[in-house]
């Protein structure tokens, strides 16, 4: 299933998969006319297309999203928990501050700032069943509030990030949708099934980040009214697009660590601080109980809930509101799934699955009851009705007449107006990053041109949409295109689960296997046994006794092999490992590599060794690498032969592990 750890060459100007690349801008430029030119007749379409989503496949999605959290739940429970993304031997790219952040931001940060306030008193006024403004629809509408923003969103996101990081970064596939298929189509993946699965990934992630690009400089716009009087209409939305989308541009061509990782730990500082704000200004006590009530609430309803499509009081509040979040989760999933893979290389499966569902959820849980049990007790309790009727008329603005009512209010405007600026900029940068991988192959390296040329064309799709009156046609329509991949998702559930399956399988089966002991064989006299134990090697000394001794032991098994008449073939990297590579046609191919590997010395070795000195006493292990990854064992002056009968024993375990395949 993995691709051999070879250096592959690489243009330096150009690096794209073409067929994802051009009929993604050729698309991109039709779906563009079609919607801005015929904008009427195409959200007519669009409208009833979803429509009849709503009437007829609605409980299609209400059972795969249910679907998708006990899925993702049930592996972090499981013993597949334990896997890494990535080899056994690697480490998490980020740190839990960073990757976090990065989480959060590009999940659903900018939504926090628009429905935090408007959602819980739509529902409040205007409930799915019982009596409006009352107190059981104050309860019943944070009780929704949560169902929409809470797990069913980030396990939709999970199960598209945990199949493409665990394809990508274990298994050595390229990092695209396509490859969450493998374990079901195979090499038909680099043909036109996996091309056209890409391009509409590229698709829903253009889509859906401009649109909600367009719809969300309506919000900007109307802070900046607020704030400075600044007029609020056309010319200086597409203005603010511009500002933004350049803004992003430069971000992605700093790069994800420079550019958007930073970027997003200054949204967490912004939104924590204004978090922390309501907090304090508002009424704290009551908003700590909400807290514990919301939460034990939505806990202890969220199997109703998740089944719950008001069959037996049919109405279009389901249509409205759960099936299109439902709709509208499963369309970013690709871009937002993609961007989780990518920064969680290193992570175990059960670590990426609590910090995905588990983290954001709990930020998100006290985002929505801090605004929206504050906005609740401002309608409620201080009888500011003005609160209600503005957002009915217009949620854009709701969240700056609900800073009206507390303290600094122009401060706090302010910090809302610029965290839904650089929360928009993370979106842009961050599609634009996840548009370019797709585009590329699954290459993250490609020329900055690349990532600059995608942000810009999100920006000029929100702004031309935006002119023409095509962003409400083109948000149903993305919407509305969740069925299909509704269905591809159910497929990398599948696939995943198959090679999950098949790799704990090889696990038993190595372990149960009955092998001479592994070890120098070589070493009768023990003393010279303990010396080598003893010995901390420098890494030039690993690196000569690999090309002395392993080199030539590797060469001779892959020649051997040869005369069996299989293709057995070996490899150097520029850090001076070097693999045997034994390719077994359909079946898994067998891979032995050699690292050398830096350790620091044991504590008893260093206790009178001061800090500057440590680099200096590193030491090198020649270690034995497998395709899962390290295998925490050092072959550093084994013999030749030792090494030989070293690599025979993995390759017989190999193959009694295909054997009980067949």
């Amino acid at each position: 299933m993995s691709a051999p750890e070879t250096e592959e060459p690489r243009s330096p100007r150009i690096q794209m998969s073409p067929p994802v690349f051009i009929l993604s801008g050729v698309l991109t430029f039709s779906i563009v006319l079609f919607a801005a030119i015929f904008s009427g007749p195409a959200a007519t379409l669009f409208a009833s297309i979803q429509g009849w989503i709503v009437a007829s496949a609605g409980w299609f999605y209400v059972l795969a999203v249910a679907g998708f959290m006990i899925f993702v739940v049930a592996v972090a429970l499981s013993g597949h928990g334990r896997v890494k993304l990535g080899p056994d031997h690697s480490e998490p790219d980020y740190s839990y501050t960073s990757w976090f952040a990065m989480l959060f931001s590009a999940g659903m940060g900018i939504g926090l700032m628009f429905f935090g306030v408007a959602e819980p008193v739509m529902h409040y006024v205007s409930p799915p069943v019982g009596e409006p403004q009352t107190v059981e629809a104050a309860r019943e509408a944070m009780k929704i509030t949560f169902f929409h923003w809470g797990m069913h969103a980030w396990a939709i996101y999970a199960v598209v990030a945990l199949s493409l990081a665990y394809f990508a970064f274990r298994h050595d596939l390229p990092l695209t949708i396509r490859s969450s298929l493998y374990p079901l189509i195979g090499d038909r993946i680099y043909g036109p099934i996996g091309h056209t699965v890409d391009i509409f990934a590229v698709l829903g992630t253009i889509f859906g980040v401009a649109t909600s690009l367009g719809f969300g400089v309506i919000q900007i716009n109307a802070g900046l009214e607020y704030l400075f009087g600044v007029p609020n209409n056309l010319p200086v939305q597409v203005l603010l697009i511009t500002v933004i989308t350049a803004i992003a541009t430069v971000s992605v061509g700093l790069g994800l660590d420079a550019g958007i990782r930073r970027i997003s730990v200054l949204n967490m500082i912004l939104a924590g601080s204004l978090l922390a704000f309501v907090l304090i200004a508002g009424p704290t006590i009551y908003l700590l109980q909400t807290l514990v009530q919301n939460t034990g609430n939505y806990l202890t309803n969220l199997m109703h809930m998740t089944f719950n499509l008001y069959a037996y009081e049919p109405n279009e509040w389901i249509g409205g509101w759960t099936l299109f979040y439902w709709g509208w989760w499963i369309a970013w999933a690709p871009f937002v799934g993609m961007f989780i893979a990518r920064v969680s290389r290193g992570r175990t499966i059960r670590e990426f699955i609590v910090g995905v569902l588990l983290v954001p959820l709990g930020f998100t849980l006290m985002w929505m009851t801090f605004f929206g049990n504050t906005a609740l007790h401002m309608i409620m309790i201080q009888g500011i009705s003005e609160l209600a009727d503005a957002v009915a008329i217009d949620t854009s603005v709701a969240l700056f007449q609900f800073f009206e009512h507390l303290p600094l209010s122009s401060v706090t405007a302010l910090i809302a107006t610029l965290l839904v600026v650089t929360f928009f900029v993370t979106s842009s940068d961050s599609g634009s990053l996840v548009v370019d991988i797709l585009t590329s192959g699954g290459r993250d390296d490609s020329p900055t041109w690349q990532r600059i040329f995608w942000a810009i064309v999100e920006g000029v799709v929100a702004a031309s949409l935006l002119v023409a009156g095509g962003l409400a046609a083109l948000q149903t329509a993305a919407i509305a295109s969740a069925l299909p991949f509704t269905v591809v998702m159910i497929l990398m559930c599948w696939g995943l689960l198959t090679s999950l399956n098949l790799e704990a399988r090889k696990r038993v089966s190595l372990n149960a296997t009955r092998m001479s002991p592994t070890g120098p064989r070589g070493a009768s006299n023990w003393k010279n046994r303990l010396h080598a134990m003893m010995h901390q090697p420098k890494r030039r000394e690993v690196v000569r006794y690999i090309q002395q001794i392993v080199k030539p032991a590797l060469s001779e098994v892959a020649a051997e092999l040869r005369k069996q008449n299989l293709q057995a073939e070996i490899s150097e990297g520029e850090d001076d490992r070097i693999w045997v590579e034994v390719l077994h046609g359909d079946e898994i191919d067998f891979f032995y590599s050699i690292h050398p590997t830096p350790y620091e010395p044991p504590t008893f070795v260093m206790r009178d060794t001061v800090d500057k000195r440590l680099e200096k006493l590193k030491y090198y292990r020649a270690e034995v690498h497998l395709k899962e990854g390290g295998q925490d064992y050092d072959v550093m002056g084994w013999s030749k032969d030792d090494l030989i009968h070293d690599v025979l024993e993995q390759y017989q375990r190999h193959m009694h592990f295909l054997s009980g395949l067949r």
